[in-house]
């Protein structure tokens, strides 16, 4: 008789990504001089934290505007409900673990457009493979630049760059031979679900929709890049546009592991560690990596909020929607 297989407990993923990030923003904490935070926020030039704010509202219409842009040759699907996905899908990942709102942003999509959740998440896959993308060029025009970059952080982008070389060898594959890609998969339990993300993929791939898609994206990265270097003039940092774009690019990539809502601890360490190979000092790398944290987190959760509200239904239960269709086909009544 063969044993039941053990699952991993529901808690211990967030326990963990709880405890990562608990760990760094200990870290970045330690010894710093938290009466002295006051009055550095207040002299902040805020018509540079205006700048920053607005930018980075503005990233996620550009992402609401791709992906739109490489759902096109799919279906037609509204910008505004877009858009409005991608900010509770933001939200949630401000307020829930383990980047949740991935999830619900895909489901909430598929669920308003009438199209297949696999088909959702294919076109979220496409996205990130064409972040990583532009990531790992930008930060390989970084590493031009900087000398000692630490040795743990190379080997992590290269791994990221095996990765994404196979994704886009992948979806060339399946692009260029898509009735190759159904045989392959004719006799998987999932091939019904799998030969609608082959079909998907194979309509989003065509050059034009492609290379839209990445200019968009080359747009999104850019936005945000601008943002943090607003902050930078905003606190009085005097680097440069492309040292801006040198510490989001390995903030980004630090980040990529799931853990507590909103990156809180890891993007601080993340950013001190980044604006340390810039040779900012330590105190001051600190300040900034919890006015980036603030400056980005504040705008984004009560945009996010108004967007979910406008829904009708809470968070939680949004969550526990997605899941459901991710899970079994559970019906639900209709999100307004």
């Amino acid at each position: 008789m063969t044993a039941p297989r053990r699952r991993i407990p529901n808690w211990l993923p967030q326990l963990l990504g709880y405890s990562v990030s608990a760990g760094c923003l200990i870290w970045v904490l330690h010894g710093y001089p938290l009466d002295e935070l006051g009055p550095t926020l207040r002299a902040l030039d805020y018509r540079w934290v205006l700048l920053a704010v607005i930018a980075d509202l503005a990233v996620y219409v550009v992402h609401g505007w791709r992906w739109t842009t490489l759902l096109e040759p799919v279906a037609k699907v509204g910008l505004w409900r877009t858009v409005q996905a991608v900010y509770i899908g933001l939200f949630a990942n401000e307020v829930l673990p383990l980047r949740t709102g991935e999830v619900i942003r895909c489901y909430l999509l598929a669920h308003w457009n009438d199209l297949r959740l696999s088909l959702s998440f294919a076109s979220a896959a496409v996205e990130r493979i064409i972040d990583g993308i532009w990531i790992v060029l930008a930060f390989l025009i970084t590493a031009m630049f900087v000398k000692g970059i630490p040795r743990d952080l190379l080997i992590l982008v290269q791994g990221l760059a095996v990765l994404l070389l196979v994704g886009v060898c992948l979806l060339v594959w399946v692009v260029m031979h898509k009735s190759h890609a159904h045989a392959v998969l004719r006799e998987s339990r999932w091939s019904a679900t799998i030969r609608h993300i082959v079909e998907g993929l194979h309509l989003m791939g065509n050059p034009r929709t492609m290379v839209l898609t990445s200019l968009i994206s080359l747009l999104y990265l850019a936005l945000q890049m601008f943002s943090v270097f607003a902050l930078m003039r905003a606190y009085g940092l005097d680097l440069s546009f492309w040292v801006a774009a040198g510490v989001l690019t390995i903030v980004r990539l630090s980040t990529v592991v799931p853990n507590a809502p909103g990156n809180l601890g890891l993007i601080n360490l993340a950013c001190v560690m980044a604006l340390g190979l810039f040779e900012v000092e330590k105190t001051d790398a600190k300040t900034f990596s919890i006015i980036l944290f603030a400056s980005l987190t504040l705008p984004l959760l009560i945009g996010g909020a108004i967007a979910t509200a406008l829904t009708g239904v809470n968070i939680g239960d949004l969550r526990d929607r997605a899941r459901a269709r991710l899970g079994v086909n559970e019906t639900h009544g209709p999100v307004p």
